[in-house]
């Protein structure tokens, strides 16, 4: 692949590189809210359900309505951000989700917390997609992009990581509102800077036609799965209740699937899936983030419902697994020069299944050490080393008009099996708590979970040997 035409990437020669700084730090600062908001909520839920009155599954969809519209829409804004601008979009992406933020956190009722964690996933996904093409067409393909890409998977890890702990002390110090609230400020002032140091940058010769359709079967058949999934709870895997959606959404996937091969101007076009690099990074994090996601929402209940943290507790005892999973980010891009992506990314998968298999020893009188910070900082650490080589596998050799789709595809896919991973895992979770919610079902529980991940990663390994490029290494 050629680095982008200046026509196409408005930042290009000597005077980009005093830029450089700007354009990563603006990047990853809207890569950090929007990752940020998946997890900083999960300290807070016990506070939410006392004070909105959530049942346990609304407690889930609290999470998931959020993830679930951030994946739904992101290969929507991915390709709204090569035809209308980079820029443009992450700064409308932004303002939709600082102005949902302001919602929720001001809601009443469940139900309006709920639309406004939709709303937030939606300007998500107009901003998450832009902010890594922001990256890949500013930098040339090389060691420097590999580099961006690695400061960005690990402030975007370091976001996720993090809201355990900045949910923990909003919630102790203030309340669980500013979890949401504290976006206003934050983002308001990434969009002044935004404003101020990125220039625009979009595929000219492309057709302005965005495939909404497409984007709105995708999202309503992983919303009836993931429904359908919850619904196995309580009325089991044979109920006319949960097959109905469940197949339900399954059509409308297949759905979606012929009106791509068929649209003029596709969400997704099928002949991304050509190239084996996208097809396999993408199956790959998509079964990584069926496990991986839903690491720190059984962590962040097991603290405090069984051990008896409180919520900054439950958040100061997640900061190591923060730490381990930025290292492993930043590792991430210096072993892929010595071991090759494929194997890094193979070496991360298996390293956080062991993680969780550690996890799923865990016990109801467990101590910090043995229960939640060690298994926890292997998690991470594999969690870590993981997601930058499938990220370069994903992003490698992509055309500049397909640089945000491409990039949205790929966000889409981790964020999509994070999502349905978490209904999943909740589900296995519940079926062996059995409604007692004694410290010792809960333990068995959360534990089930963990196991089901552990078997998750394994096969993810088994299908990245498989499937995923044998690249040369970087040099």
């Amino acid at each position: 692949m050629t680095a982008p035409a200046a026509s196409d990437v408005d930042i290009s020669g000597e005077a980009r590189k005093p830029r450089l700084w700007a354009v990563v730090l603006a990047a990853c600062a809207g890569q950090f809210l929007v990752v940020l908001d998946v997890s900083v909520v999960n300290v807070a839920l016990p506070s939410m359900r006392a004070d909105l009155g959530l049942s346990g599954t609304g407690l889930q969809w609290v999470v998931n309505t959020y993830t679930l519209a951030f994946s739904g829409f992101m290969l929507l804004g991915g390709r709204a951000a090569d035809l209308f601008g980079r820029k443009r979009m992450f700064l409308v992406g932004l303002t939709l989700f600082t102005v949902a933020s302001l919602a929720g956190g001001l809601a009443q009722e469940p139900w309006q917390l709920l639309a406004a964690r939709a709303v937030q996933g939606m300007g998500a996904a107009v901003l998450a997609p832009a902010t890594l093409t922001i990256l890949t067409t500013s930098f040339p393909e090389g060691p420097a992009r590999t580099r961006a890409i690695g400061t960005w998977t690990a402030v975007g890890a370091g976001g996720g990581a993090a809201g355990g702990l900045v949910g923990g002390v909003l919630t102790d110090t203030l309340s669980w509102r500013w979890v949401l609230l504290i976006n206003v400020p934050v983002g308001a002032l990434v969009l002044v800077c935004a404003a101020l140091w990125l220039a625009e940058s979009r595929d000219r010769g492309a057709r302005r036609r965005l495939d909404v359709p497409g984007a709105l079967l995708v999202t309503s058949g992983l919303g009836c799965v993931a429904y359908g999934i919850v619904r196995t709870e309580s009325a089991g895997w044979s109920a006319p209740g949960a097959l109905l959606p469940l197949f339900g959404g399954l059509a409308l996937l297949g759905l979606f699937v012929a009106v791509e091969a068929r649209t003029a101007a596709p969400l997704v076009p099928l002949r991304l899936f050509a190239r084996r690099s996208v097809s396999a990074a993408n199956v790959a994090i998509f079964v990584n983030g069926l496990a991986m996601f839903a690491m720190w929402y059984f962590l962040a209940l097991y603290t405090q419902n069984v051990l008896g943290y409180t919520p900054l507790q439950g958040g100061f005892a997640l900061v190591p697994h923060s730490l381990s999973i930025v290292l492993g980010s930043k590792l991430a891009p210096r072993l892929m020069a010595r071991v090759g992506a494929r194997s890094l990314a193979m070496t991360g998968s298996a390293l956080a299944g062991l993680g969780y298999l550690w996890q799923g020893t865990m016990d109801v009188s467990g101590g910090y050490t043995g229960s939640v910070l060690g298994p926890g900082i292997v998690m991470a650490l594999g969690a870590g080393l993981a997601a930058t080589p499938l990220a370069s596998i994903a992003t490698a050799g992509a055309e500049p008009g397909d640089a945000g789709l491409v990039s949205g595809l790929f966000n889409t896919a981790r964020t999509m099996g994070g999502a349905l991973g978490l209904a999943v895992l909740s589900t296995a979770a519940a079926s062996r708590i059995a409604g007692e919610e004694t410290p010792e079902a809960l333990t068995a529980g959360y534990a089930r979970a963990f196991q089901v991940g552990a078997g998750v990663l394994g096969t993810c390994v088994v299908l990245m040997f498989f499937a995923l490029p044998r690249t040369a290494r970087p040099k």
